[in-house]
């Protein structure tokens, strides 16, 4: 029976179909790759991207050709001061341009706020694909435990047959009583109800994965078993503001948030430069031609050469009073100033809670899992004891139950406390700025 016992912990249950396994590294970029939200992110990027490059085409010249063709009909004044009824037409063709000299640093301020925004952008996905990186990590560690709780429960059922199979032989003999026999038997039964519990949780967690990776379907879906039997229960001596000095300066959303400050600042100068003057350049070539019924008229090639002009011009727009609107404008632009620089005090806030969240988290499972492995040895040596005593007939069916559901209990609870700190830990380094790994 003991050594039932140890192979039955080695061996792992055969809940999952043979499927490609997956690593933790494989299952993170494949959910960047194919994550809804952070392509639609990556839009967003790209359409700042564009909005960059039309601030950039402010400063060139626009160019732009007209051509224009009307008629006109009925009575009206001629030279002599009579009216008759004459019908004209009226063709002009030209080019013209302007050129902006003088914004009032319009330009080049929104050029730079729209590169800060795009840093912004970027640092938002950044934010995105750590964020889809700790999902996937929490998934993936959910499976490692659900697998572990159905070994532990496959292990159950197959001590519980044994027992079965023992007990019926004992009763044929009339060494034991048909009562004794029924216990074993609904101890099994309850033994397999909590092994389909556990499949059940084991699949849900699977599907849930293969869901955040954007899978089609769960089926020939698994994870790589790490090797976590060295699992390194050394005592923490990182503090929470050394790990959050590290973060602060590394994290993509503390980032993110320091450029949105600054592009808030641009946006007050922007503001600002309604109140200069704008100058600009302006040229055109164009030409016409006209004919008048019952007059004589040049043809169009003559008339177009004859009236071929050529213009060049400085147009100054001076603001005086544009009913408070940029004064107004300044102000707004102040109080997102100072709100962006709420939220980025927000935002390092936010994240020293997490970190000493985490912290806090990763000691307290580094002391369960501690306690929880010298549980299982004494649950185990305990069992042990009562399997021999009840095997001499020293001890009834019933202590044997206990002490194996005891046992049952202190390897679940072990299990739950390894891949918390697993998790915990794998999240610590994370926020200082290295990858998910176990």
């Amino acid at each position: 029976m003991r050594k039932t016992i140890i192979l039955g912990i080695a061996i792992s249950c055969s809940i999952i179909a043979q499927a490609r396994e997956w690593t933790l590294s494989e299952c993170v970029e494949h959910a960047i790759a194919n994550n809804v939200s952070i392509k639609k992110i990556e839009l967003a990027k790209e359409q700042q991207e564009i909005r960059l490059n039309s601030e950039k085409g402010a400063r060139l010249p626009s160019l732009n050709a007209y051509a224009n063709q009307s008629y006109s009909f009925g009575r009206g004044l001629t030279a002599h001061n009579t009216y008759e009824n004459r019908n004209t037409s009226s063709t002009s063709l030209g080019l013209s341009a302007q050129l902006p000299i003088f914004q009032g640093f319009r330009i080049s301020n929104s050029i730079n706020m729209e590169k800060l925004n795009l840093e912004a952008a970027t640092a938002d996905l950044e934010k995105a694909k750590e964020d889809i990186s700790v999902q996937v990590a929490q998934a993936y560690v959910q499976i490692l435990y659900n697998k572990e709780i159905a070994r532990v429960a496959q292990n159950q059922i197959q001590i519980d047959s044994l027992q079965v199979e023992r007990l019926e032989n004992l009763l044929a003999n009339g060494k034991v009583s048909p009562a004794e026999v029924s216990q074993q038997r609904a101890t099994l039964a309850q033994s397999r109800l909590t092994a389909v519990t556990a499949e059940n949780n084991l699949r849900i967690s699977v599907l849930t994965l293969s869901q955040i990776l954007e899978l089609a379907s769960p089926e020939d879906f698994d994870i790589v078993q790490p090797d976590v039997r060295e699992i390194g229960m050394s005592a923490m001596t990182l503090s929470p503001d050394a790990a959050y000095a590290e973060a602060v300066g590394q994290k993509s959303e503390v980032r993110a948030q320091e450029i949105r400050v600054r592009s808030s600042e641009y946006q007050e100068k922007l503001a600002k430069s309604q109140y200069y003057p704008t100058l600009s350049l302006s040229a055109g070539v164009g030409t016409s031609a006209y004919t008048t019924s019952g007059m004589p008229n040049e043809g169009y090639n003559q008339q177009f050469k004859n009236n071929f002009q050529q213009q060049v011009g400085l147009n100054l727009n001076i603001p005086i009073f544009n009913r408070l609107s940029t004064r107004n404008n300044v102000r707004s632009a102040r109080l997102e100033y100072r709100h962006q620089q709420l939220q980025l005090e927000n935002v390092k806030k936010q994240l020293y809670k997490e970190i000493q969240q985490v912290y806090y988290n990763t000691i307290s499972a580094n002391q369960k899992y501690s306690t929880s492995v010298q549980s299982v040895e004494s649950a185990s040596d305990a069992y042990q004891l009562t399997e021999a005593k009840y095997e001499n007939g020293k001890s009834t069916i019933t202590e044997f139950n206990e002490a194996k559901n005891r046992l049952m209990r202190t390897q679940s609870d072990m299990a739950q406390a390894k891949y918390e700190y697993l998790y915990q830990t794998a999240l610590l380094d994370f926020y200082r700025g290295k990858a998910i790994k176990f």
